[in-house]
């Protein structure tokens, strides 16, 4: 069977599954469920790909995400690492959609000293780097100055730059094997690490563009956040600029409580021994709290939502949030 068949056939049973209830992504078809679920674990993996590549040529809305649940309500496997190449390419699309038309020299409010060029460019820079580093499986650090960038003369064709590096880089996570060793420069020194890297790169990077255009962020989705608060978590101890900050905080034993209010997720931070250390639940007692949704409190740990903002709620000792989000700027 071709794979224009299989894309096809593929693209209808979503259709199917989601035509009487547009909101089941697929969870009405107990029976196409059962049947799937007797195939080897290869042709699973390999509809779910699939299902997941008829979604992505819808474009950016509503009838895509739903679209895009259809897998995991046919019970297919799912595969993190391609999610989140999917997710990446997404929120990429809607990243160069708001920049296309804008003006290259808009600051960028977010990212002091910042226009809309310089953003721009940033995540281009990164996805090129990313790539380099993934495509010559490196051992060592590369810097990404020593990448080629192939940037266009002129700021406007930035977008359509960035948009060719993104698709590139992706090509090339996808193709690789998840597990495969690479030098990164977070805590997880595998292939993995780089789509996970590039889409909280991308979450952030649409809120500093729709906050540089005057737009209020649009929500990540709250699973997706929730990831995103642990992957800075995790990786903030390997970013030598954070580290002295952290260690001169000079609050031992003080502990940052995150709430979550849309997921129920809770995270504790206890400062010590020259670091820090999290758990993903309520641990002791607070010094001090701060509740909000998962999106809303992955950008306050990126530093895009003041504090003492509306959408917040405080509790404890104020100056410890204030001194974690100052000492871990990223």
């Amino acid at each position: 069977m071709s794979e224009a068949l299989l894309s096809a056939l593929a693209e209808a049973v979503a259709d199917l599954a989601t035509a009487n209830d547009p909101d089941a992504g697929g969870q009405g078809l107990a029976g196409t469920a059962r049947l799937l679920d007797a195939l080897p674990a290869a042709d699973r993996r390999t509809l779910d790909r699939l299902f997941r590549d008829a979604a992505l040529r819808q474009p950016p809305g509503p009838r895509r995400e739903r679209l895009l649940k259809v897998p995991a309500g046919l019970g297919l496997p799912g595969d993190a690492h391609a999610v989140r190449c999917d997710l990446v390419a997404s929120y990429v699309e809607s990243f160069v959609t708001l920049v296309r038309d804008a003006d290259p020299a808009t600051p960028v409010p977010s990212c002091p000293g910042w226009r809309l060029a310089d953003l721009v460019r940033h995540h281009g820079t990164t996805h090129r780097w990313a790539e380099h580093l993934v495509r010559t499986r490196a051992t060592a650090r590369v810097r990404s100055r020593d990448v080629p960038l192939d940037l266009p003369a002129d700021p406007a064709g930035y977008p359509d730059w960035l948009a060719a590096s993104a698709e590139s880089a992706l090509r090339v996570l996808r193709e690789a094997e998840p597990e495969a060793p690479v030098w990164t420069h977070g805590g997880d020194p595998h292939v993995r690490f780089f789509p996970r890297r590039l889409l909280f790169e991308a979450v952030v990077h649409r809120a500093d563009a729709e906050l540089a255009l005057g737009r209020e962020p649009a929500p990540a989705d709250p699973a997706t956040a929730a990831d995103g608060i642990e992957e800075f978590l995790e990786n903030l101890p390997y970013f030598s600029w954070v580290a002295e900050p952290v260690a001169q905080l000079d609050r031992d034993g003080a502990r940052l409580r995150l709430s979550a209010t849309d997921t129920g997720a809770v995270w504790t931070v206890t400062l010590g021994g020259g670091g820090f250390a999290w758990r993903r639940r309520a641990e002791g007692e607070p010094t001090a709290g701060v509740e909000g949704t998962a999106a809303d409190l992955l950008l306050l740990l990126h530093g895009r939502y003041a504090a003492d903002d509306t959408r917040f709620t405080r509790s404890g000792d104020p100056t410890l949030l204030d001194a974690w989000i100052a000492a871990t700027s990223l």
